[in-house]
């Protein structure tokens, strides 16, 4: 079979600008301050870390997308919170539910920490308590609070998520205990 030049010339353009375009889309996902991958394991931990930044992203927008590039079609929440649905509608859940409390809500990727399969992420919360939550509406108080997720990574997707946020924290600066 004999290609044209003009045909192999339009693959080769087509190919140019969807690989631009992948690059400045995952140029734009959150950069960790940190990150430690076991020696002689980097290139294994590099689809571990595009999933944990593509989670942060998802995170930092709320954008759907993100999570759906970084979740598994399996992917089960280990710690799931009191009902939460599980999988990416209890996510997509979640992250409404922060939104509507902290509209402008981004996540800070601290440390990432990469061995084999798994990633240990610290991350920072912060926005501003402008939304509602639960009868509490918010005025405008800055809110930062911590949290460790920790990740399992099949086939460049997180499939398992154990996480740990620092609620006492959010829920102070909520205003909906006292400190």
């Amino acid at each position: 079979m004999i290609l044209s030049q003009s045909f192999v010339s339009s693959l080769l353009l087509i190919a140019v600008v969807a690989s631009t375009a992948v690059a400045s889309a995952e140029e734009s996902l959150p950069t960790p301050r940190s990150i430690i991958v076991t020696a002689g394991q980097e290139q294994a931990a590099q689809p571990v870390i595009l999933a944990a930044r593509r989670y942060a992203a998802f995170w930092n927008t709320g954008e759907a997308r993100y999570a759906e590039a970084a979740l598994a079609q399996n992917f089960v929440d280990r710690t799931l919170p009191s009902g939460r649905p599980q999988g990416l509608k209890g996510v997509l859940e979640a992250s409404k539910n922060f939104r509507a409390a902290i509209p402008d809500l981004r996540a800070e990727i601290e440390e990432l920490l990469v061995v084999n399969d798994r990633a240990v992420v610290r991350y920072t919360f912060m926005g501003h308590f402008t939304g509602t939550f639960k009868d509490v509406k918010g005025d405008g108080r800055a809110i930062s609070f911590r949290a460790v997720d920790i990740y399992r990574v099949q086939d460049g997707k997180i499939s398992d998520n154990w996480h740990l946020e620092d609620n006492l924290s959010l829920m102070q600066q909520l205003g909906v205990i006292k400190p």
